[in-house]
């Protein structure tokens, strides 16, 4: 048995996988596919794409052995991470971007098709996962507590499909209370660091005092 924590956010995990695979289906998705995104870029289908990959690759992370390393906590995976703070056109944005093209080659259809289908095998393949798991992700060369990797990806997908329904002039999926809050809860954190524990409480409470941005990432 799973302690109610982990299970939560499992599960958390699965149902905002399954929104991200709702909103690919979204014929307004397929009518702008090769049209420019809302970001920096970012094609509509390059967008999809590295939507996409946040239910794509924890399959693939999951099927690999437990590492014989111990993991790094969440904020000093933000602290490593080369995108964060990058320019659009540095070269790991640009790797990122190309990435989100070849996954999303086979079209919109294709697409949907794959991230619905992993999202239904997660379900089984994250209940099978031991309490103290941690995974190695290749693209970073270390590893995280899977409660973590998947805050992460909860975190991308929660950003993304606002991107991506932007992109497309649709609304935003409507996240469930128990998957916004470790996500509010990560980007409150990563502002805190970039910006000051002052600048995110007055941004929260007091509008005279606020400053421009208090912005994670």
């Amino acid at each position: 048995m799973y302690g109610d924590a982990v299970m939560s956010i499992r599960d958390a995990y699965v149902e905002t996988a399954r929104s991200a695979a709702r909103l690919l289906r979204e014929p307004a998705v397929a009518a702008h596919w090769d049209a420019p995104s809302a970001l920096a870029e970012f094609s509509v289908r390059g967008l999809a794409g590295h939507l996409a990959f946040q239910v794509l690759s924890v399959s693939s992370v999951l099927a690999e052995p437990s590492p014989g390393e111990p993991p790094i906590g969440l904020l000093d995976h933000y602290g490593n991470v080369k995108w964060l703070g990058a320019d659009v056109n540095d070269e790991v944005n640009v790797d990122i971007r190309a990435g989100g093209e070849r996954i999303a080659a086979d079209g919109p259809t294709d697409l949907a098709t794959r991230v619905d289908g992993a999202a239904r095998e997660l379900t089984a393949i994250l209940a099978a996962q031991p309490a103290d798991r941690v995974v190695r992700l290749p693209w970073t060369g270390w590893s995280l507590r899977l409660e973590d990797f998947l805050t992460t990806r909860l975190m991308e997908i929660a950003v993304h499909s606002d991107d991506l329904a932007v992109s497309v002039g649709i609304p935003a999926p409507q996240l469930a209370p128990a998957a916004l809050d470790p996500v509010l809860a990560l980007l409150s954190r990563l502002a805190v660091r970039r910006h000051g524990q002052a600048a995110v409480l007055r941004a929260l409470s007091r509008a005279e005092r606020a400053p421009a941005t208090i912005a994670a990432i």
